[in-house]
């Protein structure tokens, strides 16, 4: 971690919850701003709403960056005000998920096995609430973390500059093509494979499962998403890299980022229920 670095602490709610955060300086007014600005310009260009797309793997801060760049949005009078928003309330619901199956790799699945996965997305609504997004509004389905289960048209979005967080919003896939043209403009989340795969076991065993059975989780299911992820997404209009300290840094168009391969799978999966 370069402690030159000038870091910036906030409180905000994460999901419901008081979370205290923290973004460096650098980060925030250079990358941040100048793409909120880009924005709020785009807005005054086309004259219409505006949607854009931050597209990351699971556990690179995702949902925390689009809730703090609505907040900055809101505290820059040069900024036009965006409206933060997730892609995790159009999953299937439970009980959908819970009574279909799917063939993978030669294999009949049941869906809730592999909750969170780009197959578990009710990809045509998310596309009909994003085409009333960029015209009149709408209501916004939410994922309730309490009942791990869906909510719909909880959230009412009359924003005129909308940004979307989701791990598989610019994903090479026929299912996700009509949502990738959708945005008006994107940004894609490079990070290492092996910090997320550090970030995403603790995450289980901070919600209370034993250290073992959280590896067992990542090999069977949070392995193959991130991947997919990393491994699959369309370009973007900018491309930011997730450092090991949390910070961000913009990679240029001319500049080749090589990222450390890790060993997503195993050789002999491991049956585990899926826990959100």
């Amino acid at each position: 971690m370069n402690e030159n670095k000038i870091w910036k602490n906030y409180k905000m709610d994460i999901n419901g919850l008081p979370q205290e955060v923290r973004f460096s300086k650098g980060a925030i007014e250079k990358i941040f701003k100048p793409f909120l600005l880009k924005l709020s310009e785009l807005r005054e260009v086309t004259d219409r709403k505006v949607v854009a797309f931050i597209a990351a793997p699971p556990a690179a801060g995702k949902t925390t960056l689009v809730q703090f760049l609505e907040q900055l949005s809101r505290e820059d009078i040069e900024i036009s005000p965006v409206r933060a928003l997730g892609m995790d309330g159009f999953h299937y619901p439970a009980d959908y998920l819970k009574a279909n199956k799917i063939i993978k790799d030669g294999q009949e699945i049941l869906l809730n096995d592999i909750k969170g996965a780009p197959e578990t997305f009710d990809v045509d609504t998310l596309q009909t609430k994003l085409r009333e997004v960029r015209q009149e509004g709408t209501d916004w389905h939410i994922y309730d973390r309490m009942i791990h289960d869906v909510v719909h048209d909880v959230l009412s979005v009359e924003d005129d500059i909308i940004l979307l967080e989701g791990n598989y919003l610019l994903l090479k896939d026929p299912r996700w093509t009509n949502i990738r043209v959708l945005a008006d403009y994107t940004v894609f989340i490079k990070a290492r494979p092996e910090m997320l795969k550090e970030r995403l076991i603790s995450r289980k065993v901070q919600s209370g499962l034993s250290r073992e059975d959280a590896e067992k989780f990542y090999y069977t299911s949070d392995s193959k998403n991130v991947e997919c992820v990393l491994k699959n997404s369309a370009a973007a209009n900018e491309t930011w890299m997730l450092q090991d300290d949390g910070d961000f840094f913009k990679i240029e168009d001319d500049e080749d980022v090589v990222i450390d391969d890790v060993n997503f799978g195993m050789e002999s999966e491991i049956p585990f229920e899926d826990i959100n």
